[in-house]
């Protein structure tokens, strides 16, 4: 069976280590019984291990060449995207879904059913596929998967360290985040120029930030576009002069984005709605 061609464009590193697969694989045990997404197959090497689980299965793959080998090697049906049949719960029989996980309607898979997300991530949109699970947080209650090493730091990074930043609020604003264990670079054809760390996302109990959500990530960006400033001097982007001295005499306003906790944040976040309304 030809060998997959990795292709720069879509930052594609195939896993070689099949022990490692099988652990990556095995960190979807942490919900059990949900089916399972994964993104970006390739030719499968994690793919073998999350089929031999007794629960449903799809693979979304945007390369044609992927999508190919894998049908041959599998055998599995190919759709461009969810079918009645197969979400319906009438079939367990994995499939392949040629498509861009970034433009899929994740409300049409598995019937509508909950899910788990898993992936050796592609690094040049892993920061996408996280958000795209913020924005579908309640079809998604566990993500697992493989990520660039100095990503999985900022995603489970808390206040006061130097990676803690817009990636760290907003996961774990929803999300319970493990940074699980270290991959090198000598496992993967062609290896990366970076470590490479596998990682698990848990949904926490939060259902409300108890702030304006889209107000709460406007603030959140903004403050850490300019992460080495006080917040005086970086609300500055969001608010009129004006609206700004309404908050000079918060305590907020001498700390660093870095220093604020998620509901710090929150509280910071109906601050500005307040001056703002």
């Amino acid at each position: 069976m030809k060998q997959v061609r990795a292709k720069k464009n879509l930052g594609q590193h195939f896993l070689t280590d099949l022990g490692i697969a099988r652990r990556i694989a095995d960190t979807v045990d942490a919900c059990p019984e949900l089916p399972v997404l994964e993104v970006g197959p390739g030719m499968g090497v994690l793919t073998q291990f999350l089929a031999e689980k007794p629960r449903q299965l799809a693979v979304v793959e945007i390369d044609s060449e992927s999508v190919a080998y894998l049908k041959e090697k599998y055998g599995w049906g190919v759709t461009c995207g969810p079918t009645q049949e197969a979400d319906s719960g009438q079939t367990r029989e994995p499939r392949i879904i040629a498509a861009d996980f970034l433009r899929m309607d994740l409300q049409q898979l598995f019937g509508g059913r909950q899910f788990v997300l898993t992936g050796n991530y592609p690094y040049d949109i892993s920061s996408q596929i996280f958000f795209k699970m913020l924005d579908n947080r309640d079809l998604i209650p566990c993500c697992t998967g493989m990520i660039q090493h100095e990503v999985a730091l900022r995603m489970a990074a808390t206040p006061g360290n130097k990676q803690y930043g817009i990636l760290s609020v907003l996961m774990q604003a929803w999300y319970d985040v493990e940074y699980l264990f270290t991959v090198e670079p000598s496992v993967f054809n062609p290896p990366p120029k970076v470590q490479s760390a596998v990682i698990r996302l848990t949904r926490n109990k939060t259902t409300d930030l108890g702030c304006d959500e889209q107000l709460f990530r406007r603030v959140v960006k903004t403050t850490f576009g300019q992460r080495r400033k006080m917040l005086r001097v970086s609300l500055r982007q969001l608010l009129p002069q004006e609206s700004l001295l309404g908050l000079q005499s918060s305590p907020f306003m001498t700390r660093r984005p870095e220093q604020l906790t998620i509901a710090e944040f929150a509280d910071l976040t109906n601050m500005v709605a307040a001056v703002l309304t």
